[in-house]
């Protein structure tokens, strides 16, 4: 358990610097990589400390994604649904595997296409 909360932790910290320089549109060129995602049922993710949730906050929020945040009991939640699918187009394919992965690992349904 302790195991996973930290690889979430990693992964929500890298996947907001990597979000800095990622738009999320609609796919319009033909030299982008796309990948479409969508999480249809409420998901809530637990964290220990501040920084790692809101980190998965900004993230999943510049996703387009609903989010709540909360507090209780010495951690801090995170909760996101996306009923519809999104897409965010990228550069390279090995980006668009790199986001597929952490929405996959975050729970999403992932469509990616090239």
């Amino acid at each position: 358990m302790l195991g996973q909360k930290i690889k979430m932790t990693a992964l929500a910290v890298m996947a907001a610097a990597a979000l800095a320089t990622v738009c999320v549109q609609s796919a319009h060129a033909a030299d982008q990589f796309v990948v479409s995602y969508r999480m249809p049922q409420w998901k809530a993710a637990h964290f220990d400390d501040l920084k790692s949730a809101n980190a998965l906050h900004a993230t999943v929020t510049k996703l387009g994604c609903q989010t709540k945040k909360g507090a209780h009991g010495g951690h801090y939640d995170v909760s996101y649904v996306c009923p519809q699918w999104r897409q965010i187009s990228l550069e390279s394919h090995d980006e668009a595997h790199q986001w597929e992965k952490w929405l996959k690992a975050n729970g999403f349904e992932t469509k990616h296409s090239h």
